[in-house]
């Protein structure tokens, strides 16, 4: 069907259960209910296309509407005419996508949402770009994001070594968030510092911010888990870059990271990072009842401290949201080589919702100070970028 405009053989109007039955041409049958026909007109009167928008307000919809009578005007058009005369006209190709069916449905959400996934364990070889060709060109741009979705992590090489280029990297894109630690921050050693990050010892792995309320997060799994099962699983990556984010105990938030490495250390500081789906799956599998506690019990996460502005945040939320986890369409495959040595003008972009991620101890050498750059952008805004770039470039999801 993709590609040919769908054709209708029939239109039926079923009063008693208030639906209009369309068959096609293929011998398939699609249901759509008089009240959400209504409800979508797509006149000038009911619906404004230039901003792809009902008017129809909801105090004027009859939910009980019945219709005056339905007609084929042609093989690819279906005209309703309701009660009070006023009449909606529906192309075929726009009900044929908006069809009740359970695969109708699951398409269409893929095609919204994108929520295919790969799943990966150790020997996961990260996914490379130009960062350069992604700031200028829409297909290296569509790409990125594209696997960046997909598979939650992707490294952009060659970006020029100086401050600001997740500023360029966010603007290609939209906006990036501002947080309580700045429109973007300086991952180097502090001394008094607020964040275990701007220290050089070792984070264990973690997603940053859980204590945020807003949006609601994706899921990642308790670092407590991660350790009972991270050989079992073989789902630790080591990475020669430099990453360190704002650790935090537990695990939750915030969705996207840019971190751009500027200057290495000259020892240790080396990256671990884990499929966070992949160790979910795995252990609602092997251990059942961890997975109903981490998905079932509710624990408190706070940060305080003082950057952009002081701050004291709380929340309260599962470790794993197996909601997310029955919504993502998950592709196992077995890789089967691994590593990556990152130079100092790299950028990693990865999904904080997924991925868990840590660092090794590092050594501070004087006149070789390690700094990273880094921010925070949603999914909202990066999945609205996808889009409107697979509609430019004519892509399939």
């Amino acid at each position: 069907m993709d590609g040919v405009t769908p054709a209708i053989r029939q239109v039926q109007a079923l009063d008693a259960e208030r639906y209009v039955s369309v068959r096609w041409e293929d011998g398939t049958r699609s249901l759509y209910p008089y009240v959400w026909l209504r409800d979508n007109c797509q006149c000038a009167h009911c619906f404004l296309h230039s901003a792809k928008a009902r008017k129809l307000l909801l105090t004027d919809l009859d939910v009980t509407t019945r219709l005056e009578r339905v007609t084929l005007t042609e093989p690819t058009k279906v005209s309703v005419v309701w009660p009070d005369q006023h009449t909606s006209e529906f192309d075929a190709e726009w009900l044929k996508k908006r069809c009740f069916s359970q695969s109708a449905r699951q398409k269409q959400q893929e095609e919204l949402f994108l929520n295919a996934r790969h799943c990966w364990g150790s020997g996961l070889r990260v996914p490379t770009a130009s960062f350069e060709e992604v700031v200028r060109e829409d297909e290296a741009a569509f790409a990125w994001l594209h696997t960046l979705r997909r598979v939650g992590i992707v490294l952009l090489k060659g970006a020029p070594v100086e401050q600001g280029q997740v500023t360029r990297l966010s603007k290609r894109i939209g906006y990036h968030r501002l947080t309580f630690y700045g429109h973007t921050w300086q991952v180097q050693d502090k001394a008094d510092a607020n964040n275990v990050a701007y220290t050089s010892e070792k984070l264990s792995l973690h997603s940053d911010y859980p204590a945020l309320h807003n949006p609601p997060g994706v899921f990642v799994v308790l670092r407590v888990v991660t350790v009972l099962f991270l050989h079992c699983l073989c789902a630790v990556i080591t990475v020669g870059l430099f990453m360190s984010l704002k650790f935090t105990l537990f695990l939750w938030r915030m969705q996207v990271q840019f971190l751009h490495c500027i200057k290495q250390a000259a020892e240790g500081g080396e990256s671990e990072i884990v499929d966070g789906f992949h160790t979910a799956n795995q252990l609602r599998k092997e251990n059942p009842e961890a997975f109903r506690l981490l998905t079932s019990l509710r624990v408190d996460f706070t940060d305080t401290g003082a950057d952009y502005c002081d701050f004291q945040v709380q929340s309260k939320n599962t470790i794993i949201d197996h909601t997310i986890i029955k919504r993502v369409i998950v592709k196992q495959k077995q890789k089967v080589t691994n590593g990556l040595y990152p130079t100092s003008c790299d950028v990693v972009t990865f999904d904080n919702w997924r991925l868990l991620h840590g660092r090794r101890s590092y050594t501070s050498v004087p006149g070789h100070a390690r700094h990273l750059e880094g921010v925070y952008l949603d999914w909202d805004e990066v999945m609205s970028r996808l889009r409107v770039l697979r509609t430019a470039l004519n892509r399939e999801a």
